[in-house]
């Protein structure tokens, strides 16, 4: 597995990482759980995200034991910024970064982790009621104790990342970006490019409408946690078949699956752009990680460009009470 570099202050990581947060959504597949995490570690996988919120709280508890005998040998992120009680429930208002809140946080997802230290420290959604010039103040304190190595921000917007790297170098960006959503194209990017900030993208394949599992005709189950979003109502997912077809036609070129080809196009990018798809499956992973080595040609990306502008996305990325919480 090929590695890229994420901010200036060298935290080197797989080029394509592993987003862990659907993988403490059956507790009872724990045991097998571990044996992907360490299976993901056995191809090259070396970058692991995580969260506070992930479960609530088991998800780093099982990152934390999946990643012990190799510990030194990966990079493990997790995030602070919700409100949570002790219980797993959310506070209201949603948000928390409050300086005390993130210490305590950081203090237990150490010990949730099984750790000394936490790699890459994102704040998960930015708090309104909190000035970013304390948050990055407390992380880099948390920095100087060693407790943290990196500072990162999730969902973001230019005059926030601007404040918060004038106080502590931020380390990466985590946002969604896809062939499906190509918003941080217009100013986020240039932006991470010019101060030296690397870009982590979740949802790298539209939360698996770019692999092609989904359609407008895909009966989605009352639990899935899709149906939540508002492009994954029928008449939403009809508008993108260009797009998808697109894909179809360039993976066939490569002998790829359509997930390689969307991962491959993150890919050529940038080198700051390192996707983090999420899976249980070991197999997935295998697919995801062969596409570092597919390089789209100047045509496959140009046509890529031309059909993802003529298939606009239709729908909200969240539902409103998640939409209130990007910060713009």
């Amino acid at each position: 597995m090929n590695k890229r570099t994420l901010g200036n202050d060298g935290l080197e990581v797989s080029a394509i990482g592993l987003g862990c947060m659907t993988m403490s959504t059956q507790p009872e597949d724990r045991p097998e759980a571990v044996a992907v995490l360490r299976g993901a570690v056995e191809r090259g996988v070396t970058f692991f995200d995580t969260a506070e919120v992930y479960g609530p709280f088991v998800n780093e508890e099982l990152v934390g034991e999946a990643l012990s005998p190799v510990r030194d040998h990966v990079v493990i992120a997790t995030k602070f910024g919700f409100a949570l009680n002790a219980d797993g429930t959310r506070r209201p208002g949603g948000v928390d970064s409050r300086p005390n809140h993130i210490r305590e946080v950081a203090e237990a997802s150490l010990k949730r982790l099984g750790t000394d230290r936490i790699d890459l420290f994102y704040q998960h959604r930015v708090d309104p009621d909190v000035p970013i010039e304390d948050v990055a103040g407390t992380v880099k304190e948390l920095i100087t104790q060693g407790k943290v190595r990196h500072f990162g921000l999730s969902e973001a917007s230019v005059r926030t990342i601007r404040r918060a790297h004038a106080v502590t170098p931020v380390t990466a960006l985590q946002s969604e970006y896809s062939l499906w959503w190509r918003e941080p194209e217009t100013v986020i990017l240039p932006l991470l490019e010019d101060l030296g900030i690397g870009f982590v993208p979740f949802s790298p394949l539209g939360k698996g409408f770019l692999a092609g599992s989904v359609t407008a005709d895909t009966p989605l189950d009352s639990n899935d946690w899709r149906t939540m979003f508002p492009r994954f109502a029928p008449d939403a997912l009809s508008g993108h078949l260009g797009l998808i077809q697109a894909v179809q036609r360039i993976a066939a070129r490569f002998d790829a699956t359509p997930g390689q080809i969307a991962l491959a196009w993150l890919l050529a990018q940038g080198r700051h752009v390192v996707p983090i798809p999420g899976t249980r499956r070991l197999k997935r992973i295998e697919e995801n990680l062969g596409a570092a080595d597919i390089q789209l040609t100047a045509e496959d990306l140009a046509e890529l460009d031309r059909v993802s502008a003529e298939n606009q996305v239709q729908g909200d990325r969240y539902p409103e009470q998640m939409q209130r919480l990007i910060d713009r």
